[in-house]
């Protein structure tokens, strides 16, 4: 009933019991966390597509709207918080 060391196991600090309760950190997915960003009031906002290379094919209206950044939709904000566990 008692320890290797020889003391009882009622004597055990309760943090080194929890150690081994804990469950395992959670990983970032990297491609994520590139790509997504937290607003303060916990909403994502993500970039446009399509404004790499070939832009002189596109259209003027296109390249205009797709400037700046904007809101991830509730829908996929849930997918994507679950690659980034720790925002």
């Amino acid at each position: 009933m008692g320890r290797a060391n020889g003391m009882p196991y009622l004597f055990v600090n309760p943090t080194y019991i929890m150690k081994g309760i804990e469950m395992p950190k959670l990983k970032t997915k990297s491609s994520a966390k590139k790509r997504f960003s937290v607003t303060g009031t916990g909403k994502l906002k993500r970039n446009f597509a399509n404004k790499r290379h070939c832009l002189f094919c596109k259209s003027q209206k296109m390249k205009r709207q797709a400037r700046g950044t904007t809101l991830l939709s509730e829908v996929d904000a849930q997918i994507v918080k679950k690659f980034l566990p720790y925002l």
